[in-house]
């Protein structure tokens, strides 16, 4: 048991530098969000696509795996008192995973293929780059974090009901939750960033609580 709250402690953390390095160079390296021109974001793609390849690593690919260690480290803490909101929690933890891991793998693969497309044909690059955006888009939840809101929600319910965690992490984290799931209401996915953001220090607090308790 030590050892998996260790390992869930270190993974939070892992997760939360991950998440705060990934929009650190998407964001303001990359200044990726304000590249609306398709042509121009592939052009950039193509030129930075060592960069973008790492950060979907980063990002996406080894979060998941992180994510899926949390997951059991917070279900072996907490499920004794709350079992039925664990098992759930864990199940959205698990797919959310899946969901972030196969984002990030199909963004790759796809960088490979347009950046061999471009050289040949930029017009038909630009396409297939789109078309694959909004595929690796859906996977990484950018149209609403309805997943990571759901898991950060019931595990912050669970330990409010057994006293895991302590109670200020837990009002953190059902206030964090709680919009990462109105995300998924078009009108309102410009909060996805405050999600992001309120879910790293969730996942910092949360690490350092795993690590102190182990």
């Amino acid at each position: 048991m030590k050892t998996l709250q260790r390992s869930g402690g270190i993974a939070a953390l892992y997760m939360a530098l991950s998440h705060l390095i990934g929009l650190v160079i998407f964001i303001v390296v990359l200044d990726y969000i304000n590249i609306t021109d398709p042509m121009q974001k592939l052009a950039m793609n193509v030129e930075k696509q060592t960069v973008i390849f790492a950060t979907n690593l980063l990002m996406y690919v080894f979060f998941g795996f992180a994510l899926i260690v949390l997951s059991l480290a917070l279900y072996d803490r907490i499920k004794s008192g709350a079992p039925a909101l664990m098992q759930a929690a864990t199940a959205v933890g698990i797919i959310w995973a899946g969901s972030l891991i196969a984002s990030g793998m199909a963004a790759n693969a796809g960088l490979s293929t347009v950046v061999a497309l471009y050289a040949k044909d930029p017009t038909q690059a630009a396409l297939t780059f789109q078309a694959i955006e909004s595929i690796t888009n859906g996977l990484g939840n950018a149209n609403g974090e309805i997943l990571g809101g759901s898991l950060t929600l019931l595990v912050s319910l669970a330990a409010l009901r057994t006293g895991g965690l302590p109670k200020g992490l837990n009002i953190l984290g059902v206030s964090v939750g709680a919009v990462g799931i109105i995300t998924i209401i078009p009108a309102l996915n410009a909060l996805v960033a405050v999600f992001g953001l309120g879910q790293i220090i969730w996942f910092v607090w949360l690490g350092i609580v795993l690590l102190r308790n182990n």
